[in-house]
């Protein structure tokens, strides 16, 4: 694949159409419009306050739960996959990742309160580049056989997508997006992350 990224950094118009594209599909929020359609509830209102499909799934149960998480990971591949197709360079490609997952994040229409990003994330980076989705799933993967916790290692998957980039792309535009993607995620979850961490000092110690 041709990682010349730069050579289509001269014309920022179809760079900004992705960017902006990207940014309303992720502001879709299925778990947002799906608690509402059910319930006639503002999940942001209940329990974590997140539109995220854990938090959905609290909710509305199970289908709720499968329903969000194809609808997050739907977004996320579709707005990388149309950046591509309408500007045919990898510039534009590589900043529809990062901008997808703002509008999920941080949707427009729900005063910039939505999920968590985790799945949109995972679907963008495995358009945009499956080695890269791949190997954040096999970290995950292993982290997890030793915590039993899904939060640490995911967040540590995240952590170490720039070295991940940087392994397979050596391009240090793409290295940057992944990096600013990597601290929105981690940014998202600061206040899960204090509370297992709290958590984790709270265990008595094993013998």
């Amino acid at each position: 694949m041709d990682w010349n990224l730069h050579s289509a950094s001269a014309d920022w118009l179809r760079p900004a159409v992705s960017m902006v594209g990207a940014y309303l599909i992720g502001c879709f929020t299925s778990g947002y419009y799906l608690v509402r359609a059910w319930t006639g509830k503002d999940i942001r209102e209940i329990g974590s306050g997140s539109t995220g499909a854990r938090n959905v799934g609290r909710v509305v149960g199970k289908p709720g739960f499968v329903l969000t998480v194809i609808g997050d990971l739907a977004k996320g591949a579709l707005a990388v996959w149309l950046a591509r197709v309408f500007s045919h360079d990898e510039f534009s490609a590589a900043l529809a990742v990062p901008s997808v997952v703002a509008g999920h994040l941080w949707p427009v229409q729900l005063k910039f309160h939505g999920g968590k990003g985790i799945a949109t994330s995972f679907s963008a980076l495995l358009v945009f580049d499956f080695r890269l989705a791949l190997t954040m799933l096999v970290l995950f993967a292993v982290l997890f056989v030793f915590a039993r916790k899904t939060l640490l290692p995911a967040m540590f998957a995240f952590v170490c997508l720039p070295a991940v980039c940087w392994f397979f792309i050596r391009d240090n535009f793409t290295i940057a997006v992944t990096a600013a993607l990597s601290v929105a995620i981690l940014f998202a979850h600061r206040r899960n992350l204090g509370e297992e961490f709290s958590a984790l000092k709270s265990e008595p110690p094993k013998l």
